[in-house]
């Protein structure tokens, strides 16, 4: 293969592909696309990488790090396609070049700031898209608290989107699931902005206990009705007991995100559903509401997907680090957890993965102090960062 001036060649470098690394290789780009890769030296012409490692771009499935951005402190709401232009360079400069936007589809009086903000947050989305603002590719993922009095009526407003992906199954009533320790999620919420009293939180862990014996149930078929209607993938969430397993059988879920026991991670990998796990998770050792650790799970050949969820940085970091934690896992299985596997799960069959025909989503990493950072992004064919 010879170079042309529609081509980019990149060489001198570690090729991560799905199921090996070249150790010294090279990828060539034509036309937004992988065009042919290799070992040794380049034909032709190529940006020297250094020795760094090319890799897909990483895909994430379950970030709400937006809200972050778009509620900096409280009761300071910033410019939603400001925020959104913001957020989005933190991702690309974290080696992410496919993301789920994670938005919470309900309202809830005397909780969080962002409630009810889907719509405003994916308008913003939309404009930054229409107006060639954005570095990454951005899909919607509607996260659905099952028991909140509006959440059909919030999901209906914005199921018709052509970029919904993802719609996930969450109920985070005191007691169960991700908080079963209910003096857990009073110390989340005691930290989080400005903290909340215990008096307040009784209140707030009441109206929530009326609310999921009220409408969960109902809301549950609903929201399961509507993700089939639209062939959108479901998501469960804090999967913890059998009964949680049943369900998730029950309702076709694809993605089990956070599991809290082995015990239902296991049900869950036995029914064919992929798991999803927290990459902060296995940068920090563990889970930081006390429930099981990601490395756990991946010893046990029970994680498919990690998510950088509230650090997007980490997912990089998790990735990289996965083979030291578990020596049965190899560098390209480690990256498929962050590219490959994502990718397939909501059906984003033409990325994920260094192959011919492929989109050109690439990232350059170099490795410092295992710290990786990275150097450059490209998105289809594209330098973006």
């Amino acid at each position: 293969m010879s170079a042309t001036k529609h081509e980019t060649i990149l060489g001198n470098a570690g090729i991560v592909l799905a199921d090996r690394v070249i150790a010294r290789g090279w990828v060539a780009i034509a036309d937004g696309r992988i065009a042919e890769f290799g070992e040794g030296d380049a034909p032709g012409r190529a940006e020297d990488a250094t020795g760094d490692l090319i890799m897909p771009g990483l895909i994430e499935l379950h970030t709400d790090h937006l809200e972050a951005h778009y509620v900096p402190r409280p009761k300071v709401f910033w410019d939603p396609i400001a925020a959104v232009v913001s957020y989005d360079g933190q991702l690309a400069t974290s080696g992410i070049t496919t993301v789920l936007d994670s938005l919470r589809v309900w309202r809830e009086d005397g909780a969080e700031e962002v409630d009810g903000r889907a719509g405003v947050l994916a308008k913003a989305i939309t404009t930054a898209r229409e107006e060639n603002l954005l570095r990454v590719d951005h899909f919607l993922h509607l996260r659905c608290e099952i028991p909140m009095p509006s959440v059909v009526e919030e999901a209906k407003e914005l199921i018709d989107r052509p970029d919904i992906r993802l719609m996930s199954l969450m109920d985070h009533t005191p007691g169960q699931r991700q908080f079963r320790d209910e003096g857990k999620l009073r110390d989340y919420y005691r930290g989080k902005n400005g903290g909340k009293t215990d008096a307040e939180l009784d209140v707030l862990f009441e109206r929530r206990f009326v609310y999921q014996k009220t409408y969960a149930a109902a809301n549950m078929r609903e929201i399961v009705a509507l993700a089939h209607q639209y062939a959108i993938p479901l998501a469960s969430h804090d999967d913890t007991t059998e009964e949680n397993v049943i369900d998730a059988v029950r309702d076709g879920v694809a993605v089990a995100e956070f599991p809290t026991t082995m015990e239902a991670a296991r049900g869950l990998h036995q029914a064919g559903i992929g798991i999803l796990m927290g990459a902060p998770n296995v940068v920090r050792g563990g889970s930081h509401s006390g429930n099981i650790a990601a490395v756990d799970l991946a010893r046990e050949g029970l994680l498919d997907i990690l998510s950088s969820d509230y650090i997007p940085s980490s997912l990089l970091m998790a990735a990289l680090q996965l083979p030291r934690h578990v020596p049965a896992i190899d560098l390209a299985s480690a990256v498929r957890t962050v590219t490959k596997a994502p990718a397939e799960a909501v059906g984003l069959t033409d990325r994920g993965e260094i192959a011919i025909g492929k989109r050109a989503d690439l990232i350059r990493v170099h490795v410092a102090r295992d710290i990786p950072v990275v150097r450059s992004v490209w998105r289809e064919g594209q330098r973006v960062a």
